[in-house]
This record gives structure tokens, sequence and C-alpha cells, in this order.
């Protein structure tokens, strides 16, 4: 099977399994793993900011960041089609009492305009905005990147701003945008080590020291305290130093493959519209393929670490006939 559902479904390299292997570890919920340590300081640094935290999830990461910026009762704003609204199962709500307000699906292509109109103030008895999130790179965009001059203006409104960036490595190494350069446009960001970097587990919050010392509570409580877990980060540290510049053979595949069954792409994610999604998915899955349908007429093709260029040809054949 050339498997191409997510950059999820990478399996940790030769070279990433001797670095776990001989990870010195500790016990971090006392701080005392140096490898979890030495890893968060660089991903910090990185972004230009003071400190990071080590999580088990994307999920977790960003769902602590959204409580360290928006109050219980608070209002945030978000992406009708963004990861943290629709595929993180209403925990916003559930878990940090956080309501949602969402401007229209529109992918990386923000209308700031619009979105600065839906800011409510403080004042009883309205629910005031207290943050706004945005995705880098935007998955249902199809890996589509939010530009500079729109995020500069997304920061001008003056309310917090998070960014989920699970993929915004990929962002990095499109455009060529230095990560310390998209760091301070956020006050938290969460990163993802799992997807186009290939480790097999684990994300981070980024943030001021103060917030990442809150965070740390917040790990806690959501149960995402854990031990001797410098094996994990030392395939973080391995993926920073191999796995980073490599993301854009992933774009050139996409690219390749997108042009093939007409759909489109911007860096690792190809989207196609189809007639029907699950039954395209079904009748490549007997050719030896695997995509996933994001919606009845929607199907999602990612390139990652695992793909080949033969994957990718053999995948464009049997996409092509298949649509």
């Amino acid at each position: 099977m050339a498997d191409f559902r997510s950059d999820t479904v990478t399996r940790p390299t030769a070279g990433m399994r001797q670095a776990m292997a001989q990870a010195e570890v500790g016990d971090d919920v006392f701080g005392d793993d140096p490898t979890v340590n030495a890893l968060e300081a660089r991903v910090a640094e990185l972004f230009g900011h003071e400190a990071a935290l080590f999580c088990p999830t994307g999920t977790m990461a960003n769902q602590i960041a959204l409580q360290l910026l928006v109050p219980p009762g608070g209002e945030l704003l978000a992406g009708a089609d963004s990861h943290v609204v629709s595929y993180e199962l209403g925990a916003a709500a559930a878990l940090g009492g956080i309501s949602t307000r969402t401007w229209p699906s529109v992918g990386a292509d923000l209308d700031v305009d619009a979105i600065a109109a839906m800011i409510r103030p403080a004042g009883y008895p309205s629910n005031p905005t207290r943050a706004i999130a945005v995705e880098q790179t935007h998955n249902l965009g199809g890996g589509t990147i939010v530009g500079l001059p729109a995020l500069r203006a997304i920061r001008a409104l003056g309310l917090p701003v998070h960014c989920d960036g699970a993929r915004i490595w990929h962002a990095h190494v499109a455009d060529q945008v230095p990560l310390d350069t998209y760091g301070p446009l956020f006050d938290t960001v969460s990163v993802c080590l799992s997807k186009g970097l290939g480790a097999p587990v684990g994300s981070l919050v980024i943030g001021s020291a103060d917030k990442i010392a809150r965070a740390r509570v917040l790990r806690k409580r959501m149960g995402g305290g854990m031990r001797q877990v410098g094996i994990l980060a030392a395939a973080g540290l391995h993926a920073l130093d191999h796995h980073l510049e490599r993301l854009a053979e992933d774009h050139a595949r996409a690219d390749r493959l997108a042009a093939a069954i007409g759909g489109t792409s911007r860096t690792n994610i190809v989207l196609k519209q189809v007639g029907d999604a699950p039954a395209v998915v079904a009748k490549a899955a007997e050719e030896g393929v695997l995509i996933a349908a994001m919606l009845p007429t929607l199907i999602r093709v990612i390139t990652h670490l695992d793909v080949t260029d033969d994957d990718v040809d053999h995948a464009a054949g049997v996409l092509s006939a298949v649509i």
C-alpha cells in the first residue's frame, strides 16, 4: 500500500530510532529530563519566544494555548473549518468553557476587515472576544499559507492571537519565511513534530515564560504530565536536524500529483473535488493507494517522508483512472 491518508502515518527512520534509544532521560514532571529541556529550549528559540512545553498531542497543545488566552466564558474567533473548531471534538467548550464564533470557510485567505468587524468589546451582557486563532498551513484549505501581510494585520487588531502551527514548518520551507519572523506575530503557537517532520509523537506549545509556566499546570490537569519522555523528545530533535529542509521534496511530489489528477496543492496537501469521495477512496484502496475523504465530494492526498517518487507515479495513475 502507498499511504497518502495523512503525514501522521510516517514511521521513525533508523537514525531517529537510534537517537531515541540513546536519549538521556529524567523525570519531566520534575523538570529533570535533559532531552525534553533541550527540545523545548531549541523550539522556543527557533520561534523567537522565551519558552516551550512538550505535549503528547497537537490537540492538547492547542487546547492548552487557548486556555492561556481565553478565560472560561470568553470568546474565540476562528475560521469555520479550522482544526481547533472542527476537529478537536468541542474541546474548547468542554475543557476550557470557551465559546467560539467563526468566520466563513475561506482557508488561508483571511478577510481581516470582516474579522475585525466580528470583535465584541467587553461590557455587560456581551460575551467579549478574547482571542483570535489562525491555522498555518491550513489543512482544509489544501495546505495553503496565510501570508505575512494578513498575519500582521491580525496582530494589529490588538487581541491575543494563537497560531495552530501544526504544519507551519511547511510554510517556512515553501515561502522561506524565518520561523522567528512568524513567532512574534502570535502570543502562543502550537507546532507538531509527528506530521511532516516524521516523529512518532509530540507537539509543543510556545509562548512567554509566564504562559508556559501556566501551561505546565494545564498539561498536568489534562493528564499530559509525562515522565522519561526524553525518548520521544529525542525523535523531535532528530527531526529538526534531518527532516525540516527536506519538506521541499514533499511539496514537489504534491505538485506533481496535483497536476496529474487535476487537483490543487500549495505545500504537501492535494485536494480534489470528485462526485463521490467515499467511493473513490474505496476503489483507490483496492488498487493499493490509501487516501482520505474529507467531505462527501472532496478527497485529500498528502505527501510525506515515507512517500517515494514511485508511490506518487502509482497514485497518479490509480487516481486518474478511478476519478
